[in-house]
């Protein structure tokens, strides 16, 4: 409606303009126009209409061109002073309409803030395997188990045994949560928390690698341990989720498990 109103009062302004210097500059093409005839017909113009006016002499043009000209330039100064009642109506409405913009853009700032709030909160840098058997560092997208908005991801790095005791979750339908953290255990020290929801961990399955000379050769290829990232988010069984936790001492390198964690904030 803001738009509408600053283009209606724009175009009746411009309109206004336009009948300023049309009506200005009228009088002087009028007295052109009426000394040419003047001088090239001897009043031509009003003798040719039956003879029943006499030819206006010089001075007489002059002088009605002149009361013409006066007119006109009132008529003018009046446009003038409405052009300029319209632009200052205009003026209020124009920086309403600026206002209104700067406040969509405003609020569309603060939605995207949120937006990338809320995804740092529920995001975590973790292992990727490869197709190729590399493993990249990524960051990885969790939606909340709780849709309260009160909680938040974090990751742990522990060796194992852990010294943390997992359940079945009693307030979040199929989640896997911890039970109990043992004083002074390895999970105790990487900063794992009672209450807290796993969302995933680091896992070792050993699979056959088969180099192409061998496969040529008939051959089936020799075993190698991989590490993963294995997710609890599809609901897997609870004795399949320990078998996850524990495969971690499979790893070649020894390295710490990863944990995965959704933390609630009055837990922090």
């Amino acid at each position: 409606m803001i738009a509408v109103a600053v283009t209606t009062k724009i175009g009746l302004l411009l309109l206004l303009l336009a009948c300023v210097l049309f009506r200005f500059a009228s009088p002087l093409t009028g007295a052109v126009l009426l000394h040419q005839n003047n001088n090239n017909n001897g009043g031509g113009a009003l003798a040719r209409c039956g003879g029943r006016f006499p030819p206006p002499t010089a001075r007489t043009a002059t002088t009605t061109v002149l009361f013409m000209s006066s007119k006109k330039e009132e008529e003018a100064q009046e446009l003038l002073e409405k052009a300029r009642m319209l632009r200052k109506e205009i003026a209020p409405l124009e920086q309403e309409k600026l206002d209104a913009v700067q406040e969509e853009e405003r609020k569309t700032q603060e939605e995207s803030q949120i937006k990338q709030e809320i995804r740092e909160r529920y995001a975590a840098l973790v292992p990727i395997l490869k197709p190729d058997g590399s493993t990249m560092e990524e960051r990885v997208d969790f939606a909340p188990r709780w849709d309260d908005g009160k909680s938040f991801i974090t990751v742990a790095e522990a060796n194992l045994p852990l010294g943390i005791i997992l359940g079945e979750s009693e307030d979040v339908v199929g989640a896997i949560s911890v039970d109990e953290v043992a004083d002074g255990s390895n999970g105790e020290a990487s900063g794992v928390c009672p209450g807290d929801l796993l969302r995933a961990c680091t896992a070792c399955k050993v699979e056959m690698e088969t180099p192409t000379w061998q496969l040529l050769a008939g051959g089936i290829g020799r075993p190698k341990t991989v590490r993963f990232m294995y997710s609890t988010d599809t609901n897997p069984p609870f004795e399949e989720v320990m078998e996850a936790v524990a495969s971690n001492r499979m790893d070649p390198t020894g390295r710490p498990a990863l944990l995965v964690l959704e933390r609630r904030e009055e837990v922090s």
